[in-house]
């Protein structure tokens, strides 16, 4: 029986592990049509930054065109109303009746199927076939459920994809930065060549810091991006209040920038450049949201009493990448699986422990966001 794939997605932008996966799926389908569907209004990706339909059906196009078989629909871009699984593979059975279909999905995409949109429509017109992704939740254990709830088969792609997310590049070409290691060369040409998701305010902080800090900004702001709904916060909101953290990380005391801060009285020289940062980023990157500029001015001592947006940049600024220290793996683990208070508490009672060993001064804003958790959450 001949076949078909369909391949939906935000594509915003489309990246390096979306091609290959596609790929992975042609070969093992050998189908005489990939249909990639970049989504028009997604149900599930509303907000954020994002690129417009028009560039990413472009992207979508250099990206795939290697594959001889693909084909870039604009169906869901071109549709008015909200893009649902279920309307796209209804249509495309319609065009394809004696065909046999297969609807292309990412292991995480596999996870969250039951809380589609008509999931039983989706299946009377398709086979489900999934690949795996590096970090994600297991491929096989998503498989089992969503076979032994709809009593179907869900295709195995063996391939299993790097862990890379369209939030990281988004992030990256936000910030000024290089999205090589991500995206095609074709695509990296037509993002920076269209400025896609450039803010060129956030990607002047680079100047204000070394290499090395700045560095470090960057690796922040994509974790603080890809978890940004658990702070109830925008993508776009995640990247400024991490951008800017640590934007008077190497300022002189004589910095113009600095010109009318009053420093607070009794404060350790590591943790003023949280209070200065908020100041420069009100005054100097007309920041006005308090919320982002509290998580600026407490994310290196805490504080009782912090928004979802103030633990979440003090969890990424402690917990990105970059950082090794006796213990930060358990913390990454403890972040990716509880919620942001636990994690926060645990982190907390990470440094209060470890600045007790060396006796070290506790800080006392550290001390009272310890506290404070420890009571709220026992």
């Amino acid at each position: 029986m001949p076949s078909v794939i369909l391949y939906g997605g935000a594509f915003n932008p489309v990246h390096k592990e979306h091609v290959a996966l596609a790929k992975a799926a042609v070969k093992k389908f050998n189908p005489e049509r990939l249909i990639v569907i970049p989504t028009g209004i997604s149900p599930h990706k509303q907000g954020g930054l994002s690129a417009s339909a028009e560039d990413r059906l472009n992207m979508c196009r250099l990206a795939f065109s290697c594959i001889p078989c693909v084909e870039v629909s604009d169906y869901e871009i071109s549709s008015p109303v909200v893009s649902y699984s279920y309307l796209t593979c209804e249509h495309f059975r319609a065009l394809y009746p004696s065909h046999e279909i297969y609807f292309l999905v990412g292991g995480d995409m596999l996870a969250s199927f039951p809380s589609w949109r008509e999931p039983e429509r989706i299946l009377s017109c398709v086979t489900l076939a999934a690949g795996a992704r590096e970090g994600s939740r297991s491929l096989k254990k998503s498989r089992s459920e969503v076979e032994e709830r709809y009593c179907v088969k869900v295709e195995r792609v063996r391939y299993t994809g790097a862990n890379v997310s369209s939030t990281r590049v988004r992030t990256l070409a936000c910030l000024g930065e290089s999205t090589s290691e991500y995206v095609l060369p074709a695509v990296g040409q037509y993002i920076k060549s269209k400025g896609l998701y450039l803010n060129s305010i956030l990607a002047s902080v680079s100047e204000l810091e070394k290499k090395s800090r700045w560095a470090h900004s960057v690796r922040v702001a994509v974790m603080c991006a890809e978890n940004a709904s658990r702070a109830y916060i925008s993508e776009e909101q995640a990247v400024t209040m991490a951008a800017l953290h640590d934007v008077t990380k190497n300022l002189s005391a004589d910095s113009p920038f600095l010109q009318g801060f009053v420093p607070p009285e009794g404060v350790p020289s590591p943790v003023m450049h949280q209070f200065s940062g908020a100041y420069v980023s009100q005054k100097y990157f007309n920041l006005t949201d308090e919320n982002l500029l509290n998580a600026i001015r407490y994310h290196t001592s805490g504080r009782a009493g912090m928004s979802e947006a103030e633990m979440l940049l003090y969890l990424c600024d402690m917990l990105e990448d970059g950082r090794d220290f006796d213990g930060v793996e358990q913390l990454r683990k403890i972040f990716l699986t509880e919620d942001l208070p636990h994690a926060m508490l645990a982190a907390l009672e990470h440094q209060i422990t470890y600045l007790n060993s060396c006796g070290g001064d506790i800080y006392p804003l550290t001390q009272q966001a310890y506290l404070y958790l420890k009571e709220f959450l026992t």
